[in-house]
């Protein structure tokens, strides 16, 4: 009869930890300020057709300065930079939390395994980690996104791909630090399959750095799209994309007389980067077992 109690103390346990760490979380107030931007970001990608004055793609006459029709001016082909703005959000967006979907999943599977299983498979998938690692990140991307074509789903697809070499290593050192702790012992003991004890009982105690690297892959993968945009091998014209509408303002004459072309964009890539980056920074500290505040 008494061990009828056990797991209602390990589920009160699990509760008060998640506790403890959002208290820690609410507590980093650079964090709160990520979220609420994040969020705000979020919910205006979700309703910008509802909110946005125009059509992104309605033509209007070129370079019109903003006012009360056009709150942010039109662009060199007279479509109404606010609107495009609003939409655009949906792209950065999608571009973040696909890519680091992608590779979330790939790294984490392999280096699972790898630290788990050890031998000629932890060997061959570090070799390969270290092979996809050894090449200059962004001109991989060009090229392969010259072969593949820029579009969206291909970008999110290379950026997916060429992502999990880091999740990788960061899960494999976690595997390899916990498959040798007591809870697994007991889990060997018990009779336990390696794929539950890997499963159901390593890799959710490793959560914690792969949220906060996923977090951080969010920002850079939308940096990285602004990037390729602004290089003419992201996301193309119609669609529009905080990094082509940066892009279409590369002249030095619309850079000093038509800053409503290229300051909205830059600023809104800033205010994402930075709200993911705060957000990710409470994560790791409310997650850290040496923070006790």
């Amino acid at each position: 009869m008494e061990t009828v109690s056990l797991p209602s103390k390990g589920v009160e346990k699990g509760n008060s930890y998640r506790r403890t760490m959002l208290k820690r979380f609410l507590r980093h107030r650079l964090a709160l300020v990520g979220c609420i931007s994040f969020l705000a970001i979020i919910i205006i990608a979700l309703i910008a057709p509802f909110i946005a004055p125009h059509h992104p793609f309605t033509i209007y006459s070129s370079y019109l300065p903003p006012g009360s029709e056009h709150w942010l001016g039109t662009d060199q082909s007279g479509r109404d930079v606010f609107s495009r703005l609003l939409y655009a959000s949906r792209i950065s967006l999608i571009v973040g939390v696909g890519t680091v979907f992608i590779y979330i999943i790939i790294g984490t599977i392999l280096g699972a395994l790898a630290g788990f299983f050890g031998g000629w498979l932890d060997m061959l998938v570090m070799r390969i980690t270290d092979v996809f690692l050894s090449f200059p990140y962004l001109m991989v991307i060009l090229v392969l996104v010259s072969i593949v074509g820029p579009n969206l789903s291909n970008i999110i697809l290379v950026l997916g791909i060429l992502g999990w070499p880091g999740v990788a290593r960061l899960v494999r050192g976690n595997v390899l630090s916990l498959k040798n702790s007591e809870f697994v012992r007991s889990g060997i003991a018990l009779g336990f399959s390696k794929w539950r004890l890997l499963f159901n009982h390593i890799l959710p105690n490793s959560i914690a750095p792969i949220l906060v690297n996923a977090t951080f892959g969010v920002a850079f993968a939308i940096l990285t799209e602004a990037s390729l945009s602004f290089l003419g091998m992201g996301v193309q014209p119609p669609t529009a994309s905080w990094g082509n509408m940066l892009s279409e303002a590369q002249s030095i004459s619309i850079l000093a007389d038509r800053p409503w072309l290229w300051l909205p964009p830059g600023i809104m890539i800033v205010i994402v980067v930075l709200s993911i980056n705060f957000i990710g920074d409470g994560i790791r500290d409310a997650m850290d077992p040496k923070n006790s505040q």
